[in-house]
């Protein structure tokens, strides 16, 4: 499928007078290297209000109880971490760069104020080519056999079943079974990944009402990467709009949109390219791929920076910028198996890094959980609200493997376990300096609130052997978040049949027909409930308490979804 998305740009006279190889003189591994300057020199450094901020939530936890022992774990900085060669393009990926080359500078000259979008764009993508290429053509590495790691992160890391394409026949974007109509009018627009991103700017907005809630014809959204969104956008109209409206009335976030949906589409070409080679068997595709820890961090910034608009102000801020890094990690490492069987390069447990670096990325995924959990999280920063409603996003569509991988047989101790010990961390240096994990006994609050009081009764009432560890998680919860002031019966109607049902499955005899019947009920409940969660007195409550439950309570779900076992590159119609 070629995309109509580039197409939609002119082309023509300027596409002949390019170079024969555009950026020659740069090849895949130096495009990585200067992109990681190019975005070493634009972030901007943890500012005294986000330190203070943190410092707050730090000492309000500590109150609760100081820890006896404590565990740290050190997460390097992707920028400083040595890159893999790249081999250069081949005829075809040459082609494709010289057509984004020449979108590229159409947008440059309308809009010079995103000089730097186009050029992280440019980059990106020569750096994509070249990893897809070494992916066909390297025989992948074979990790360092060195003793077992024996980190508490390592010694927790499950054995995943085994999956085919069959497993993931209910996978889709194309509305089901979200069935809540986010834009009734905007038929192209009707898909569960719009409606996330919408409810995302609603709670973010609130406060900071920067504009971006209900605008969406000069938007991202309408350079969707989905194969149905691309075939249904009338692209042309979109061209004339901009070349018409926005010369007149400038939108910066406009412009970062053609050049995100540029870099969207040039992906999913590259994409389509390798997977096509590998069925008509003129290269084969390893499962892994040539990404390391760096390679990774920096591919995923045009696929995230731009797509959660944050201020310009805070757009290259390290705290923002680590918010959308794990929420990609989140998709990604409940995403494994159907990435591999689809043949997607950027799944983070694809990539040739080592197992214990895959296991701190998860952990820090958890950990900024936790940390949006809390109402100090929520003061410095427009875009704080992306790792809450990911996760929650990810339990009520039913578009990922969250509660299906998640369910296992019988459920691991409580006791002294470290996930639920990792202390909430906004992992603000993982780009940078590093950041440093912290288990340690965690706090819980003394009392519980009359609304999660509530929630614990009627668990107690209806599920009591699950009751124990629910009220643990409620008292947990509430040291991190405060008292809870939710909707008692929109929480509770999704909690009973996504975290308490899975809570219930896991303790039963293992069933994969009562694994597959939680995780398609939780798109049910979703399609039903959902639209609770835009109530602006509730909804942030009723998010953040389904965030903690989905994504940070015992047994964790989303760290059962971390495992990987290697199948074939089949491809086939999933999108996402």
């Amino acid at each position: 499928m070629k995309s109509r998305v580039v197409g939609a740009l002119p082309k023509g006279s300027a596409d002949s007078s390019l170079p024969a190889q555009p950026s020659a003189q740069l090849q895949p591994t130096e495009a990585g290297n200067t992109l990681t300057r190019l975005l070493a020199k634009r972030i901007n450094e943890s500012t005294e209000q986000y330190r203070s901020s943190q410092n707050a939530a730090q000492q309000r936890l500590a109150a609760l109880g100081s820890p006896h022992y404590s565990t740290t774990l050190q997460v390097e900085g992707a920028l400083h971490l040595a890159r893999p060669a790249f081999l250069p393009p081949d005829e075809e990926g040459y082609a494709r760069l010289r057509h984004l080359d020449t979108s590229l500078r159409v947008i440059e000259a309308a809009f010079p104020q995103v000089s730097t979008d186009t050029e992280v764009c440019r980059l990106t993508c020569m750096m994509l080519e070249g990893a897809w290429r070494s992916r066909a053509l390297t025989p992948p590495s074979e990790e360092e056999q060195s003793a077992v790691c024996t980190c508490p992160l390592c010694l927790r890391l499950p054995t995943p079943p085994a999956r085919t394409l069959d497993d993931y026949r209910w996978r889709q974007s194309a509305g089901r079974p979200l069935t809540v109509k986010t834009w009734p009018n905007r038929r192209e627009l009707d898909s569960v990944l719009t409606g996330g991103w919408s409810w995302t700017r609603q709670l973010n907005d609130l406060e900071r009402d920067l504009g971006h809630r209900h605008r969406f014809e000069d938007d991202i959204l309408v350079f969707h990467e989905y194969k149905r969104v691309i075939d249904t956008i009338d692209t042309t109209r979109l061209t004339q709009h901009v070349e018409d409206r926005l010369a007149e009335n400038f939108s910066t976030n406009s412009a970062r949109a053609l050049v995100s949906g540029l870099f969207a589409a040039h992906k999913r070409s590259v994409d389509e390219y390798w997977l096509q080679q590998h069925h008509a068997g003129s290269v084969t595709l390893p499962q892994t791929n040539p990404l390391s820890q760096s390679t990774y961090s920096i591919l995923q910034m045009l696929d995230c920076l731009f797509w959660h608009v944050a201020p310009d102000t805070e757009l290259w801020q390290e705290e923002n910028l680590a918010s959308l890094l794990l929420c990609r990690v989140i998709d990604d490492m409940a995403d494994v198996r159907a990435d591999a069987l689809t043949g997607e390069i950027s799944n983070f447990w694809l990539a040739e890094m080592p197992t214990h670096s895959k296991a701190l990325y998860a952990a820090c995924a958890i950990a900024i959980v936790k940390y949006g959990c809390m109402p100090e999280a929520h003061d410095p920063m427009w875009n704080t609200w992306l790792m809450t409603t990911t996760i929650v996003w990810m339990g009520l569509t039913g578009r990922h493997a969250l509660w299906f991988d998640g369910i296992t047989a019988g459920l691991p101790p409580a006791e002294a376990c470290p996930l639920c010990d990792l202390q909430p961390n906004p992992c603000t240096g993982i780009f940078t300096r590093g950041t440093t994990l912290t288990i340690a006994p965690r706090p819980t609050a003394p009392v519980l609130s009359a609304r999660a009081a509530e929630l614990s009764a009627r668990c107690q009432a209806q599920y009591p052997e699950t009751w124990p560890l629910f009220d643990a998680e409620l008292h947990a919860f509430e040291a991190l978040h405060g008292p809870w002031h939710g909707d008692t019966d929109n929480a509770w109607e999704i909690l009973r049949r996504t975290y308490i049902a899975a809570v219930e499955a896991s303790s039963a005899a293992p069933s994969t027909a009562r694994a597959r019947q939680v995780q398609q009920d939780a798109g049910v409940i979703g399609s039903e409930r959902f639209h609770a969660l835009h109530d602006p007195r509730t909804g942030r409550e009723d998010t953040t308490l389904l965030a903690y439950m989905f994504g940070s309570a015992h047994p964790h779900f989303l760290w059962n979804a971390t495992g990987y076992r290697p199948t074939d590159v089949a491809g086939d119609w999933l999108d996402g």
